[in-house]
């Protein structure tokens, strides 16, 4: 099947029944991608003072990560500091301090714009400024060749879609360890093998007719630890999630069942973490964002993580890595950046057990950086923090980890890890097959 008339028919049926979508840019608008602006939508210049410098577009190489890795911290900032930096800090990362003041700090480093695309992937932006639009209120996109519809946003949630559907190598598969840390610093690693698939991202990849509104195919399986191996979950993450739900499916290796799933969405517990995080709040936020009002209120310069080659070193175990309440701070590096804050406040009647978000999204890479979560009376709840990295081949910005904490419970978790493995847990080279993403395929894999 043609890639490019099955993308032209997945835009048709989602502007089906949505007499009025939000128009895309203007041509005038869209030339100033590749000229103030970088092609992926961020400001090219550095600002005023020279903290942020100019975007190059220079793939980094294994030399650069060598250099980022000998360099000392500007300045760090402490509890008895902080507030010197407010400024430049989220209120999430400003309760962090006051919640772990003899422990926590912040080591800022130079910054260095280190997220690059392929060339493929900025041509896909550039050619969707001018034609994508948000149908269904909001749930869907038409006429975007499926990356990065919004290069230039003009609501928080284009904002928010650009980060759903953001470019993650097309077919990945990853070894990885989730960390559900107890109060005390305590930790029973949970050990996850997970593949993707995502069509519209895997240059000459045949679309099957059951690809339309498909954003990508997901399984993880569990390897360890014994009470929890073999269990395989299984998702089908559709684009208009109120015309087509997510589709999901869960093997159990104690009843050597699939069932469906439907439960795996919104705020459902997350799989494997100890109850320490929500359904969506993997990749810092994933599906419908159907439940919530998003609001833009603009740009800021934010102390993020970022380039965070340190934490993803093999050199240091995952005791190492943690401390009672949050991260090892001699191990994670922040930088200045640059993001696009965004609220989503939950809708009337609508249930999440998040009453508020904040993201704070990153310009160059539109990955989400910092997430402040609020429950139902307005209490700062979880704090999400999103530790960049850049990976080399084929050249992605993502994640070395992820963590949320909980400032109620002291509890945090921390997911993506690979630290303990012999090889990077990350394999772009994978060739995913269509035929693995079935409920029958996961009964096999599921089998101990």
């Amino acid at each position: 099947m043609n890639k490019n008339k099955t993308i032209a028919g997945v835009s048709l049926v989602l502007a089906l029944g949505a007499p009025q979508a939000i128009a895309a840019v203007s041509a005038e608008e869209a030339a100033r991608l590749g000229q103030d602006l970088t092609l992926m939508g961020a400001e090219r210049s550095g600002n005023a003072d020279g903290t942020i410098p100019e975007w190059t577009n220079k793939p980094l190489a294994s030399t650069d990560v060598d250099a980022l890795l000998q360099e000392k911290p500007l300045f760090t900032i402490t509890a008895e500091n902080v507030e010197q930096y407010k400024d430049r800090l989220s209120a999430g990362q400003l309760v962090m301090f006051n919640t772990y003041p003899d422990s926590y700090k912040m080591n800022v480093y130079p910054t260095h714009r280190t997220a690059v695309y392929p060339k493929a992937i900025y041509e896909k932006g550039v050619a969707n400024a001018t034609t994508a639009k948000l149908v269904e209120g909001g749930n869907g996109i038409s006429d975007f060749n499926g990356i990065t519809p919004f290069p230039i946003p003009q609501n928080g949630l284009e904002v928010v879609w650009n980060h759903i559907t953001r470019y993650r190598g097309g077919m990945l598969e990853r070894e990885v360890v989730q960390l559900p840390v107890a109060r005390n610093g305590a930790f029973n690693p949970i050990s996850v093998y997970e593949t993707f698939l995502m069509p519209y991202q895997v240059e000459g990849y045949e679309l099957k007719k059951d690809d339309d509104n498909i954003i990508f195919y997901y399984t993880q399986k569990i390897q360890s630890p014994p009470r929890l191996t073999g269990n395989v979950l299984l998702v089908h993450e559709t684009l208009d999630q109120v015309r087509q739900p997510r589709q999901a499916w869960k093997y159990n290796a104690g009843q050597r069942r699939v069932r469906r799933a439907p439960q795996v969405a919104y705020d459902s517990p997350g799989s494997a973490t100890d109850g320490q995080r929500t359904t969506d709040q993997l990749d810092m936020f994933n599906g419908a964002p159907d439940r919530y009002e998003w609001k833009l209120v603009g740009k800021q310069e934010l102390y993020i993580p970022y380039n965070s080659f340190k934490l993803a070193s093999g050199e240091h175990s995952y005791k190492d890595i943690t401390r009672p309440g949050h991260l090892n701070p001699e191990l994670t590096r922040y930088e200045l950046h640059r993001v696009w804050k965004v609220e989503a406040t939950l809708k009337e009647g609508a249930r999440h057990v998040y009453a508020k978000r904040v993201f704070y999204i990153d310009e160059d890479s539109w990955q989400i950086a910092v997430a402040d979560l609020y429950d139902g009376r307005g209490q700062l709840w979880r704090v999400q923090e999103g530790h960049q990295m850049q990976y080399l081949a084929p050249s992605v910005p993502w994640l070395a980890a992820e963590t949320n904490h909980d400032l109620q419970s002291g509890r945090f978790l921390v997911s993506g890890l690979s630290n303990e493995r012999s090889e990077s847990g990350y394999n772009f080279d994978f060739v995913a097959k269509r035929n693995t993403f079935t409920p029958s395929a996961i009964r096999r894999a599921g089998k101990r």
